[in-house]
């Protein structure tokens, strides 16, 4: 593989490898391999990448032994769907597509060790060494089953390149796929499909029998896949078979944790794993091939509008729509966060991003920063720090500790939230404005417990949003590779009990700036209308309004 197809531009001698640690807690973080047949939207990046994030920045911050471990899933038939519809090869598509996804997350601020790709020499070299150990141990037994077959085409079609009506009753669905129907959830085989016709030529299709390795009590579906796009068996009795797809992805895992380290082993044969996945199909498909143990950290629904988001159909908000809004990175990863289809789906509108924006980051969050930052930089006035409130602070801080050590990470943000709707009532029920002329001790402790309160919040939703808390360190004028940390063997969560321990008496602040700006309800309306529909009719109505400015230019000459 040429060198654009290299996993990642960190990799070589000039990395810090981390490998397990006897006596401490060693925890490989992985989420679920991301297709790379479009661009993410969002419901990609939270339902993958995102949540996997903060975790890891979490562990980051209270000194674990954490690697975070992702790439792209390289082969399948969504590939090889994308590639014909861009008329080039699967391999070029997965090179367009790893950079294209390797530039959102990096805008999102995903801090991977490693993100990889399937698509490499040692995932084709773990296959093929698990495959064979899976016919030397007498694993594998041949079958013969029904696979829908294009005459037109003059070949077997993979479950997605098949559609027909939806086989439940109480659904009907004319357009559901050969592996699942988007309507009602059920996942299918193409062959129990009601009138099954090739997707691209929308020809019926015949039923023949077609040959298959099958693995003895597991998922029937984990091997089977005759596809141009994928690798090859590399045994004579499946010459002309390649991996299926949901038996090489997971594998995936391995072979990019192989191209971080050569070690890769050590990790692999610990048992504290941790895997974010977001479909119960792809729960049902990982479970046929992991024998390691996990904790998964399962999201059981998915992020939609009222055209639910799909990259293969091109709907939804895309990573590089989002880019173009200039809304800032950590209000985005924010909305995602408070968000997280933890149950059941989650509805995307404009005007809840606006309120969440405008209400909880603005007013609450970037208000608090502000009042005090701008009260230290132009002292007026200040009040004491009571008991009370330093006890509220360390219940909050036990709390979010809890939550994150559980993965709830709805919950843990919550939390932390909190403790900037606290650090408000506190000015206001002190009324600190009063105290800087009549009491100059206690305005000092309220304003050094303040000022400890904002790098709390900052070091507290680092793993959340870490642009913003690089910017409160920068109005608190603490340099940028100020380490955040909640360690115990250091003192550092003790501490975050005690704001006014946490800067020392004395320091200066930098200057205070406001962190959020409002979004106006033009500016939601104005989104809300250019990014609805699917991107190609955002396409097409980009180009019709060119050619009907081009009119008017044209017009305008005569």
């Amino acid at each position: 593989m040429d060198d654009q197809s290299q996993s990642d531009g960190r990799q070589g001698n000039g990395r810090n490898l981390k490998l397990p640690v006897p006596g401490k807690r060693n925890i490989l973080i992985t989420s679920a391999l991301p297709y790379v047949n479009n661009i993410p939207h969002l419901g990609t990046i939270i339902g993958c990448v995102l949540s996997a994030d903060v975790f890891a920045r979490y562990c980051r911050l209270r000194g674990y032994n954490a690697v975070y471990i992702c790439g792209t899933d390289e082969y399948g038939t969504a590939t090889e769907t994308k590639a014909r519809e861009e008329n080039c090869t699967p391999q070029q598509i997965c090179d367009k597509y790893y950079a294209i996804h390797k530039e959102v997350y990096d805008w999102f601020d995903i801090c991977f060790d490693e993100f990889g790709r399937t698509s490499t020499p040692q995932q084709t070299e773990v296959c093929q060494s698990i495959f064979k150990k899976l016919m030397e141990n007498g694993w594998l037994t041949e079958n013969t089953m029904q696979q829908l077959f294009c005459e037109t085409c003059n070949r077997f079609l993979a479950d997605r390149l098949v559609e027909g009506s939806c086989p439940m009753l109480d659904c009907n669905n004319d357009s559901a796929r050969g592996d699942q129907c988007d309507k009602c959830g059920k996942l299918l085989n193409p062959t129990e499909l009601k009138d099954p016709r090739c997707k691209d030529l929308g020809a019926r299709m015949l039923f023949k029998l077609h040959m298959h390795g099958l693995k003895k009590d597991l998922n029937p579906d984990a091997l089977r896949g005759t596809l141009s796009g994928g690798f090859l068996f590399h045994t004579k009795n499946f010459k002309d078979k390649v991996f299926y797809v949901w038996y090489d992805a997971p594998i995936g895992y391995i072979s990019i944790t192989s191209c971080y380290t050569p070690d890769w082993e050590k990790w692999w044969k610990t048992l504290k794993m941790l895997s974010c996945t977001s479909s119960w199909a792809r729960i049902m498909s990982h479970s046929t091939l992991y024998t390691w143990a996990r904790i998964r950290n399962d999201l059981r629904g998915s992020l939609t509008s009222s055209r639910k988001f799909s990259k293969s159909k091109g709907t939804g908000i895309f990573g590089n729509d989002v880019q173009d809004t200039n809304i800032p990175v950590e209000v985005w990863r924010y909305y995602l966060l408070t968000n997280r289809p933890e149950v059941s789906d989650t509805l995307f509108t404009w005007t809840d991003l606006q309120a969440k924006l405008n209400t909880e980051l603005l007013n609450n969050l970037g208000n608090f920063i502000n009042r005090v930052l701008s009260f230290i930089a132009k002292p007026q006035e200040s009040h004491s720090l009571t008991k009370r409130f330093a006890e509220r602070i360390g219940i909050c801080v036990d709390q979010y500790i809890e939550a994150m050590e559980k993965v709830k990470l709805k919950q843990a943000l919550k939390i932390a939230m909190s403790i900037s709707s606290e650090g408000n009532a506190y000015l206001q029920e002190s009324q600190f404005w009063k105290l800087y002329k009549q009491d100059q001790a206690s305005c000092s402790l309220v304003v050094k417990t303040s000022a400890g309160l904002v790098y709390l919040l900052a070091c507290l939703l680092e793993p959340f949003m870490p642009s913003f808390s690089l910017k409160v360190l920068k109005e608190l004028n603490l340099p940028p590779e100020n380490q955040f940390s909640l360690r115990v063997e250091n003192g550092d969560l003790e501490k975050a009990k005690k704001p006014w321990e946490i800067l020392p008496a004395g320091h200066k602040i930098g200057t205070p700036d406001p962190l959020f700006k409002e979004l106006k309800d033009e500016e939601v309306e104005a989104f809300r209308k250019r990014f609805s529909g699917s991107q190609a009719e955002r396409v097409a109505k980009g180009e019709a309004e060119a050619r009907k400015l081009a009119e008017q230019l044209e017009q305008t000459k005569v």
